[in-house]
């Protein structure tokens, strides 16, 4: 393997992002991967997907820029390989635990190639919610990108259930999806731009599957009132166009825009930072407005 390039990205965008044609100056880019994204219909591994997305990565990276992965997945590659459909917290857990090895082989074996290294960073609720542990994650994230790998995140689902069960009732999570886990780690990090990329296309006015004249919306200024609630999840992933939403107002609100799109299409990544009119761009609050 080539050594990795141990060059650090400029922090922050050259260019305030206000626009599509702005994407393109995004230096630390935070990109979500769901699981459809991750598995293909049988269940398997999506590795033609998955290699594409890692060579727009490694290309970023050798150009200097600072991506992070948030990477679902885990919990659909370990039911194939137990060959169960986990219907309980217990197999859940299960399934995270045989996928997440399988999961983590797939990046650092594909990105190894790229001359690059993958870092599996697994997170709780209490990395966000203790001071010492933020501290330390943050600080451990920054020096992995110093060191030029690509930190690939997902929530610790073996040994934290709060993604893979109801919240209790009186208690608000602080991160239940891994969409609202990629804005929390893109606010934290002071990403440049958040990337949410699933089966979704865009954010509609409406719910496409139920509504044949919904539209797509191209932009959602900073501060509008979204037009659309949909409810439910996806078949595998855990999160829905509510959680994506939420998500994209978590991050907006600290400054981070985002981009919501299909990682189902061809060179995705590319078309996004090119400025093609892809996805749904959230614009974020401008520095000095009040969320």
């Amino acid at each position: 393997m080539n050594a990795a390039p141990r060059t650090t990205a400029t922090a922050g965008a050259t260019t305030p992002i206000s626009q599509r044609s702005d994407l393109g100056s995004a230096q630390r880019i935070v990109v979500k991967l769901g699981t459809q994204v991750v598995v293909d219909a049988e269940g398997r591994p999506a590795l033609s997907r998955l290699y594409g997305l890692m060579e727009t990565v490694a290309t970023l990276r050798h150009r200097g820029a600072q991506p992070l992965l948030v990477s679902s997945g885990a919990v659909g590659l370990g039911a194939r390989q137990l060959g169960i459909q986990p219907e309980g917290l217990s197999q859940k857990q299960a399934c995270a635990a045989a996928g997440q090895g399988q999961l983590m082989a797939i990046y650092q074996e594909g990105f190894a190639r790229m001359g690059l290294c993958a870092a599996q960073v697994l997170l709780t609720e209490d990395d966000f919610a203790d001071p010492i542990r933020h501290a330390n994650l943050k600080r451990t994230l920054e020096t992995l990108l110093e060191l030029g790998a690509i930190p690939v995140l997902n929530e610790n689902d073996t040994v934290s259930t709060l993604e893979l069960e109801r919240p209790s009732p009186g208690h608000t999570p602080i991160f239940s999806d891994n969409d609202h886990l990629s804005a929390l780690v893109a606010t934290h990090l002071e990403a440049d731009l958040l990337i949410i990329l699933s089966d979704v296309t865009a954010l509609h006015t409406r719910n496409p599957g139920q509504f044949p004249d919904a539209t797509p919306l191209a932009e959602v200024p900073y501060g509008a009132d979204l037009p659309v609630s949909f409810e439910g999840t996806s078949e595998r992933g855990r999160g829905g166009m509510v959680s994506k939403v939420e998500a994209a107002r978590v991050a907006t609100q600290a400054g981070v825009p985002v981009v919501l799109a299909s990682g189902l299409v061809v060179q995705v990544l590319e078309r996004i930072l090119a400025g093609e009119p892809v996805g749904t761009l959230f614009l974020a609050t401008p520095k000095g407005v009040q969320s």
